[in-house]
């Protein structure tokens, strides 16, 4: 779960103009830090199925916002890609 400082941290750092929260790179990269967290926890816990499925789901919901930017600007998300390092 990310605090709300960490959040608001990655917001800040995707932003494409002052108070966007929705875009997609802000999504993607919010999504990636909880992936990242709960991945983390799994290792320790490995037979929290919750978590697992909820990792799961965090997972499909940014391969879908990924698939999207590449149709709309697939420069933007050639850029996203290479600064989140995933893939």
């Amino acid at each position: 779960m990310l605090t709300t400082a960490k959040k608001e941290k990655i917001i800040a750092k995707f932003q494409t103009k002052d108070g966007d929260t929705g875009s997609p790179e802000v999504q993607i990269a919010i999504l990636t830090e909880d992936i990242k967290a709960l991945t983390k926890h799994l290792k320790t816990h490995k037979k929290d199925d919750g978590s697992r499925r909820g990792l799961i789901g965090k997972v499909i919901q940014r391969r879908k916002l990924l698939n999207y930017l590449k149709k709309k600007d697939e420069k933007r998300h050639d850029a996203l890609v290479k600064t989140l390092k995933i893939k």
